[in-house]
């Protein structure tokens, strides 16, 4: 069985998600740590074995370990069946894996740059700004419900993820916000949440062991 290493209220609670829409929760061990949060809270786990003490972070039954979301999320996909992805070869696959490599070579920065209030030319030559973004973004969706057509998929809850969390960086265009919506509606958000109330508990139980 592979382990996935979660925090709640991280980047790991979209593999969280992912596993809940594909019905495949119970098939992963998931192990709850504590990382460090921008709060100041937290602190690298010892149990956690990513090189950074980040999430999310798997490790496979063979023992090889996976990290950064977008692998992760792509392993498992294909690990169980492919039920939220194109299959290897069929139409839509290279729309897939570029917005695959785009959420983590683009989006994150950009965001990142954002949130920070970062403005250099190194970055908006190599990442470009939230505008870009934006009409990356909205062209994806402009004529369709999803990312790649008419069904959610892993692009979709991994490039939306950033918006759930952070809504006062979701570019303001009405194409954008509803299909963040609809990306959130396509999860069971209540399991969701309420397994995210769980792990924090486990780890509020754990600091005071």
């Amino acid at each position: 069985m592979p382990t996935l290493y979660y925090s709640p209220n991280t980047r790991a609670s979209r593999v969280i998600a992912q596993l809940m829409l594909m019905g495949k929760l119970d098939q992963v061990e998931v192990v709850t740590v504590e990382v460090p949060r921008f709060d100041g809270s937290g602190r690298r786990d010892p149990r956690n074995p990513h090189p950074e003490g980040k999430v999310p972070f798997l490790v496979t039954d063979d023992g090889e370990e996976v990290r950064e979301s977008a692998a992760i999320m792509m392993y498992l996909d294909e690990l169980f069946g492919q039920p939220l992805s194109p299959a290897i070869g069929a139409p839509g696959r290279g729309a897939y894996l570029s917005w695959m490599a785009y959420s983590g070579g683009v989006l994150e920065p950009v965001l990142v740059a954002a949130f920070s209030g970062l403005d250099h030319p190194a970055l908006t030559e190599t990442f470009r700004g939230m505008d870009e973004v934006c009409a990356v973004l909205e062209r994806g969706v402009k004529d369709r419900p999803f990312l790649l057509g008419d069904t959610v998929s892993v692009a979709d809850i991994l490039l939306a993820s950033p918006f759930q969390w952070a809504p006062h960086l979701m570019p303001d265009t009405p194409a954008i916000k509803a299909w963040v919506e609809r990306v959130g509606n396509s999860l069971d958000g209540a399991a969701i949440a309420a397994y995210e109330a769980s792990a924090m508990a486990r780890l509020d139980t754990l600091k005071e062991a």
